[in-house]
């Protein structure tokens, strides 16, 4: 039976946990050692008392001292590792609506362009959607404030607000000579992690984050590309490439929709008896279907998570380039009202069969190498965990540098086309369809 997982929530840039933490005391034998470490302990925040005050009184301008204390928190953190830090409450509460995958809005994807938003694409069936909001259009105001100046983030949290309030868009569109009023009452936006297509007979499933709404999308997408294909379904490529990470609830049960039995994760602290192991459950969603997964350096943590489990269990081949290598475990924990909460670093993961990732990444059973545009060759490596100043040392030789473009047109798609071309058999490799003998025991 798995056992409940909290909230834990792992990405390659900043790893997060939402759990309370309860440690056991520690029995100390060697009480003379325990009292000089203390004193010695009060003596260094004595200092950093000190020092603090001597700020205060003595900085050419008066500082802010709210601002002087979080300087310094983040300072303590920033010295353990790339993502342990401090998050003020507003940053606590845009974490939080990260990890849940839905929020007060429009429900269109936009992008920056020559300073003013661009819509990508109005998400179907919601508040943009239903006032006719279109792909390439372009917001110029935002109730009646230029949207000129504003960064992207800035623009996008003036579009987010609270059910049922309105907000008035101005927007021009090719073709017409005025700009077009829309007034549009926000609504609930679910965050689409999982998007899918049928290839012909090859389910294809993108997983471009872990939020809470990812399991329940993949089985959707399952279900979906299942009924459509019918008899005619060979398999499903589950895309990862590019995906930071997530939760780690998702990335076990993600992995589990796949497996019939046997362990999905471990996460080990600085104690034994901290270490916990995460099993499947019975139950294939896909019904024992060939499974591909591709990774590439921009794969991170919770992504990590799903490729190495099925990579260990022989359930899936792996095909793309080396990811990102985040093995580490970071938890969340609130600091009371209004005061943010600590993002620390508590423990690594490993794979069912005792691989730590940590500074490695998951190299891939098969590797392809996607052809780059000349312009975009010095962008589009990912130099990983392992390059990251202060991070936590792999168990063994370290990785860094891995490729992590993913051309626009899926015609150009190597990874894509190779994986395609197994599960039709117009290719062959040893590495697929795995060997379920090689896999790690159950």
């Amino acid at each position: 039976m798995m056992r409940k997982t909290p909230l834990i929530l792992l990405g390659a840039a900043a790893g997060v946990a939402v759990t309370l933490i309860a440690t056991q005391p520690r029995i100390v034998f060697d009480g003379a050692r325990a009292q000089a470490a203390a004193a010695d302990t009060y003596r260094q925040l004595s200092l950093f008392g000190d020092v603090f005050e001597r700020v205060r009184a003595d900085y050419v301008e008066k500082p802010d001292d709210s601002k002087l204390i979080e300087s310094a928190i983040n300072g303590m953190l920033a010295g353990l590792d790339p993502h342990s830090s401090y998050m003020d409450s507003k940053s606590f509460r845009d974490m939080q609506v990260q990890t849940r995958g839905e929020f007060g809005g429009l429900g269109i994807e936009v992008t920056m362009e020559d300073g003013l938003i661009k819509v990508v694409a109005p998400i179907d069936e919601t508040p943009a959607a239903k006032a006719g909001i279109m792909a390439n259009d372009i917001i110029t105001h935002l109730d009646d404030e230029p949207v000129q100046g504003l960064t992207l983030n800035q623009a996008v949290e003036k579009m987010r607000g609270p059910v049922n309030t309105k907000i008035k868009l101005k927007v021009m569109r090719k073709g017409q000579d005025k700009p077009v009023e829309v007034a549009i009452t926000r609504d609930v936006i679910r965050v689409r992690s999982v998007r899918s297509r049928l290839e012909d007979d090859v389910g294809f499933i993108r997983v471009t984050q872990f939020n809470e709404q990812t399991t329940e999308g993949l089985k959707k997408a399952i279900t979906d590309l299942s009924a459509q294909a019918g008899d005619k379904l060979k398999g499903f490529i589950i895309d990862l490439r590019n995906n930071p990470g997530g939760l780690l609830d998702q990335a076990i049960s993600v992995s589990d929709a796949f497996l019939e039995k046997g362990e999905i994760v471990s996460t080990r602290g600085r104690n034994a008896e901290e270490t916990q192991r995460f099993n499947s459950r019975a139950g294939d969603l896909t019904k024992n279907k060939p499974i591909i997964i591709l990774i590439n350096g921009g794969s991170a943590s919770a992504s990590e998570i799903v490729a190495g489990a099925l990579q260990d269990h022989r359930r899936a081949t792996v095909i793309g380039t080396r990811s990102f290598g985040k093995g580490s475990v970071q938890t969340i924990i609130p600091l009371g009202s209004g005061n943010g909460a600590l993002r620390l670093t508590t423990a690594r993961y490993f794979t069912p069969s005792g691989r730590s990732i940590q500074a490695k990444g998951i190299s891939p059973d098969i590797e392809v190498l996607q052809e780059v545009p000349d312009e975009l060759k010095t962008r589009t490596d990912t130099r990983g965990e392992a390059s990251l100043r202060g991070h936590l040392k792999a168990e063994g030789d370290e990785a860094t540098g891995s490729q992590s473009y993913i051309p626009p047109d899926p015609k150009d798609d190597k990874a894509l086309h190779t994986a395609l071309d197994l599960i039709r058999g117009i290719q062959k490799n040893s590495a697929y369809p795995p060997n379920p003998k090689t896999a790690v025991p159950n």
